[in-house]
């Protein structure tokens, strides 16, 4: 049986970094407020003129470089973000570009906070039937053009940045299982609804969230979720050495380690440092996690998320 593996990660997060405290210079907040409630000190800003894409190269070159991997390599490039450059093309097509890749397929994957899960899910397919040998997976984004900066609800708990691994086939065990779900009952919790039509943006722009809703929906279902890919392994939280969690609240994040009987120093959070980068987060934080050397090989690693739509998923993985 043949498995995918991740090989390399890389990550990239915008020079400028917006400060709880600068924060409280626009909206009525403080910095103990959004800290204590959310677990978040600073976010990064995206430049003026630097896209998704920008963000994503910038990724992808760190994770290729560690995996020893050229853009010859590459034979699929997949983008999750809910911030992309434009309508169409494809973030992964206009990446794909950047990168000076030249074959195989490229496409965007939408599941909000939960799209790093869903496009290593795909790609883990791609890879570990043979159709693919060396995948690019991205999670990138560019949350603060959709944020409204004078309601403090949302404005204070977003950031721009992007995460990357590239995915090659390995005989020992990688990617053990992933486990994605959805449920547009809840669709109206979290959502950006508005589009454009005859050249006018139709609808409210930016991001509207019921946090209260939110959260109870995260707590539940990321619980059960990552019970679900360990049973389907016969393993128990025992035998997890790392949770590389969605970085969106420290709260839910903890919630959930303690639920899997996990340590707090066997979560890697980076939420503090860039808050709720949505589907970039993950593969944020376990870029951080490798690189200072806390992940090694053999290690049992489960990723977890939660956004809208809403979904979920968990992927457990060998290092």
């Amino acid at each position: 049986m043949a498995y995918s593996r991740i090989t390399g990660t890389g990550s990239y997060l915008p020079e400028k970094v917006l400060s709880n405290s600068d924060l409280a210079q626009t909206v009525d907040t403080t910095d103990e407020w959004i800290f204590e409630r959310t677990g978040i000190r600073r976010r990064h800003i995206a430049a003026e003129g630097e896209q998704t894409s920008d963000l994503a190269q910038a990724a992808a070159e760190h994770a290729m470089q560690a995996a020893g991997v050229t853009a010859a390599d590459i034979d699929l490039i997949i983008v999750a973000t809910s911030t992309p450059d434009m309508i169409f093309p494809s973030t992964a097509c206009l990446l794909q570009a950047k990168l000076g890749v030249t074959g195989g397929a490229a496409f965007d994957v939408q599941a909000v906070c939960s799209g790093f899960i869903y496009a290593l899910a795909t790609a883990d397919k791609f890879v570990s039937s043979g159709t693919s040998k060396c995948a690019l997976v991205i999670g990138a984004e560019t949350f603060s053009r959709i944020l409204d900066w004078t309601d403090r609800r949302t404005c204070v708990l977003f950031g721009d940045g992007a995460g990357a691994v590239v995915l090659q086939p390995s005989e020992a065990p990688g990617v053990l299982s992933a486990h994605l779900h959805s449920d547009g009952r809840h669709s109206g919790i979290l959502r950006v609804p508005g589009g454009v039509q005859n050249g006018k943006v139709v609808g409210h722009p930016f991001l509207e969230m019921n946090g209260q809703a939110v959260y109870k929906q995260a707590v539940r279902v990321l619980g059960e979720v990552t019970q679900e890919a360990l049973k389907a392994n016969g393993l128990t939280g025992a035998d997890l050495h790392w949770m590389v969690p969605h970085q969106a609240n420290i709260r839910i994040i903890m919630s959930t380690a303690e639920k899997l009987g996990l340590k707090p120093e066997q979560v890697v959070t980076t939420v503090h440092d860039h808050g709720n980068t949505s589907a970039a987060s993950i593969p944020l934080a376990l870029d951080v996690a490798v690189r200072d050397g806390r992940i090694q090989r053999g290690h049992n690693v489960i990723f977890e998320a939660v956004g809208g739509g809403l979904t979920w998923g968990a992927v457990l993985v060998r290092w």
